[in-house]
C-alpha cells in the first residue's frame, strides 16, 4: 500500500496559500479518485483510493500545523504498516520556480519544517518527496509572509497546471515508483550542480 502526504497548514485562513499547495494536490487526487476525506486514526483527513495501484493508497492532510507534520505521518504509517520507501510527500518550495516539480527518493529536510518533522518522527530521510516551485518572489519581503499569503491571479494558471502534473506524478509514483517520476517530471536545473540532490529547501517558515 502506497502513502501519499499532501502537506499544508489547517484552517481556513490558510486554505489556498502557497505553503498549502500539498493539500492542493492530495484534493486533486482525492477528486480522481472519486474520494473524500475523513477523519484519520491520527491527528489528519484521509481518504482511501482503492482504485489508484494494486492495494490502493492512502491520502493523508496532517492538521498539525505544519511543522509537527511527522506525527500524523509516523502514526498512520506505523497503523498501516506501510514500508518507507512506499510514502510520498508532497510540498511547496521556494526554492524552485513557480509551477516546476523536482521529485526524490530521499534527502535532507532543506530548510523545511515539514520535511524536518517527518524525518524527525520516522527516523530516516528514506521516503520519497515531490516538491512543488511556488517562487521566492521579492527577495525583501519576508520568506514566511509569503510563503503564508495567496498566489497572485496572474499565477493561477501555472499553479492549477503544477498541482495537475503533480497529481500525475503521484500516480506514476504508485503504479511505477520515484525513478520513473524523476526522469518524466524533473526538469534541469543548474543550482542541481551546487547543492546535494534532495537538499532543495522551501524556507524555515511554519
Amino acid at each position: 500500500m502506497k502513502l501519499i502526504v499532501g502537506l499544508g497548514n489547517p484552517g481556513r485562513k490558510y486554505r489556498d496559500t502557497r505553503h498549502n499547495i500539498g493539500f492542493a494536490v492530495a484534493d486533486e487526487l482525492a477528486a480522481r479518485a472519486s474520494v473524500t476525506f475523513e477523519a484519520a486514526p491520527a491527528e489528519a483527513l484521509m481518504a482511501r483510493a482503492r482504485s489508484l495501484g494494486p492495494e490502493g493508497t492512502l491520502l493523508l492532510k496532517p492538521l498539525t500545523m505544519m511543522n509537527a507534520s511527522g506525527f500524523a505521518v509516523s502514526e498512520i504509517a506505523r497503523y498501516f504498516r506501510v514500508a518507507f520507501g512506499d510514502i510520498l510527500v508532497v510540498a511547496d518550495d521556494v526554492n524552485l520556480p513557480l509551477g516546476r516539480l523536482r521529485a526524490r527518493p530521499s534527502g535532507s529536510a532543506g530548510g523545511h519544517n515539514g520535511f524536518r518533522s517527518i524525518i524527525e518522527q520516522l527516523g530516516t530521510t528514506g521516503f520519497a518527496r515531490l516538491r512543488v516551485g511556488v517562487g521566492r518572489g521579492d527577495p525583501r519581503r519576508d520568506l514566511a509572509d509569503y510563503v503564508l499569503g495567496g498566489f497572485d491571479a496572474d499565477e493561477r494558471p501555472v499553479v492549477d497546471d503544477a498541482v495537475s502534473r503533480a497529481a500525475d506524478a503521484a500516480e506514476l509514483f504508485v503504479s511505477e515508483g520515484i525513478e520513473l517520476v524523476m526522469n518524466r517530471f524533473n526538469a534541469p536545473d543548474s543550482r542541481d550542480d551546487e547543492r546535494g540532490a534532495g537538499d532543495e529547501g522551501s524556507g524555515k517558515t511554519e
